[in-house]
Formats: C-alpha cells, sequence, structure tokens
C-alpha cells in the first residue's frame, strides 16, 4: 500500500484507488488503528498461543524470554506516552508491587538485555494487567490527541528525571535518544516502531518453542 500523509494535519491520503485519492481519514483514527493492530497481534500472536508455565523459558538456552519481551515492550511505551509526552509517573510506578517488583530498580525493564532478576519475579497474570494498563492508556490518550500536539517536543530529560527517577549516567542512551523529538516521533518510534520489532522477536521465540499454529 502507498500512503500519502501530511504530518501535522488530521489528514491522511491513501493512493490504492485513484477514484479515492484525497479521502480524507482522522488522523486519530489512524494512530488508534496501527496500536489496535500492535496489540492484537501480540495477544493473538504471543500471548494467547505460548503457555503461560514457558514464559519464563529461554529457548536454545539463551535470548529473551516471553516474560521479558511483554515487560520491556510496555515499559517502553509506558515511559514514552505517560512520562516523556503525558508528563505523568509511568504507570509502572503502580504496578510494580503486584509484578513483584517492590524493590527494582526505577530502570528495571528498559534495557534490551534481558535482567534475569527481573523477569524472574514477574508472574503472568500480573504482567498481563500491566501490559493491558498499558495499552489502554496510550489507546485513550490516540483518540483525544490532536494534530498541533503531535508537532510539540517535550522536555524529556526533565520528565525522566522528576517523574521516572532515572538514571542519567545509567541510561544516557536513552537521554541522548529521545532527546530534541517532538510527540509524533515518540509515537512512531517507541510505541509503535519498537513494539513492533519485538513483537517479531517475541513470535520468533514462540516459533522456536514450537508453537507456531502455521
Amino acid at each position: 500500500m502507498v500512503q500519502l500523509y501530511r504530518i501535522g494535519v488530521t489528514e491522511l491520503f491513501d493512493a490504492r484507488w485513484p477514484d479515492n485519492y484525497g479521502r480524507v481519514m482522522d488522523l486519530s483514527a489512524w494512530l488508534v488503528d496501527g496500536h489496535d493492530d500492535l496489540r492484537t497481534r501480540l495477544f493473538g500472536a504471543v500471548v494467547n498461543q505460548v503457555p503461560a508455565l514457558r514464559w519464563h523459558e529461554q529457548v536454545d538456552g539463551g535470548g529473551s524470554s516471553i516474560t521479558w519481551l511483554l515487560f520491556h515492550l510496555a515499559r517502553h511505551q509506558d515511559l514514552a506516552l505517560n512520562t516523556a509526552i503525558r508528563n505523568r509517573v509511568p504507570l509502572f510506578a503502580t504496578h510494580q508491587l503486584a509484578l513483584g517488583l517492590a524493590g527494582a530498580a526505577p530502570g528495571a525493564g528498559l534495557s534490551e538485555r534481558e535482567q534475569p532478576e527481573v523477569s524472574a519475579a514477574i508472574q503472568p497474570e500480573p504482567l498481563t494487567d500491566y501490559v493491558e494498563a498499558v495499552f489502554g492508556s496510550t489507546r485513550r490518550w490516540m483518540l483525544r490527541v490532536s494534530a498541533m500536539a503531535l508537532e510539540s517536543i517535550p522536555d524529556v530529560a526533565r520528565r525522566l528525571d522528576r517523574l521516572a527517577s532515572l538514571d542519567r549516567s545509567e541510561f544516557a542512551w536513552l537521554y541522548e535518544m529521545w532527546a530534541g523529538h517532538n510527540v509524533r516521533w515518540f509515537v512512531q518510534w517507541p510505541v509503535l516502531g519498537h513494539g513492533h520489532g519485538h513483537l517479531g522477536e517475541a513470535i520468533a521465540v514462540r516459533n522456536r518453542m514450537g508453537l507456531s499454529p502455521f
């Protein structure tokens, strides 16, 4: 599909059909559709296909577990959407105790490499609750966001310091990566792009477990 779109206005032009060229689609609906697709695939292809008893398994003796991939994906979406964009404490703070991570560092789950001591403490039910809460929060925001808001550039470093209590020296890579970007970039990358990347990784883990439905 070839999509021609103008960022900054609530219009999406779909050029698949010449007679429909220039048809207007609400931008928030387009964002919600993309986010819903990520959630549907994550739950349909991974959460509902891999038995919870195997979520901590590292297949082939290495790589990331399903537990880690779900937690890591949700942590980045939560931090990007709720803290970097919305200037709020991440939802992780209210789920930390239920996740079994009461004593974990504020940056638990953010690194790309699995932290075995973190993932080992997390059980499937509270993890699913956290993932659902993050996706729900993001979806509600997407339904209300304006095109003008997408172009604003949040003060990310200050918000990560004040609301997420991250150690700048430990997460210098994250501060550098997220600095100076507008809200649109955060939706495109930490929320959707990063999410789809780890969804693909989780599907690969599922397949190596011999659980592919195909």
